[in-house]
C-alpha cells in the first residue's frame, strides 16, 4: 500500500478544513480543568468502546447532540464540573473518580 494520491489529499484536506478540532488542555490547567478534561476523554473512551456515534450516546444520556460535540471536542470553557458529573452518572451510576 502505497501514499495517497494528490486527489485523495486533496479531498481530505477539504473535509478536514470543515470540522472544529479539538481543544487541547491548557498547560496551565487548574485541577477543574483538569478534571473536565478528564470527564471530557471519559465520553470519548465510551464512544469509541461501543462503537456509537456521538447521537446515539446524546440519546442514552438525553442531552442534545450539539452538546455531545461539544464535550467529545473536550470544550471544557463550556461546561462546569457539576453538570459534567451530571451526565457521567447517567452514563454509568457507579462511576468513580480519583483527583489528584
Amino acid at each position: 500500500m502505497g501514499l495517497p494520491d494528490q486527489k485523495e489529499l486533496a479531498r481530505v484536506r477539504k473535509k478536514l478544513s470543515k470540522t472544529e478540532p479539538t481543544h487541547p488542555l491548557p498547560k496551565d490547567a487548574t485541577k477543574s480543568e483538569k478534571l473536565k478534561y478528564e470527564l471530557c476523554r471519559h465520553f470519548v473512551r465510551y464512544l469509541l468502546k461501543h462503537e456509537m456515534t456521538q447521537k446515539e450516546l446524546a440519546e442514552e444520556i438525553d442531552i442534545q447532540p450539539a452538546r455531545m460535540n461539544e464535550i467529545v471536542k473536550y470544550r471544557i470553557d463550556l461546561f462546569t464540573v457539576d453538570r459534567l458529573l451530571d451526565y457521567a452518572e447517567r452514563l454509568k451510576p457507579n462511576l468513580k473518580i480519583t483527583v489528584g
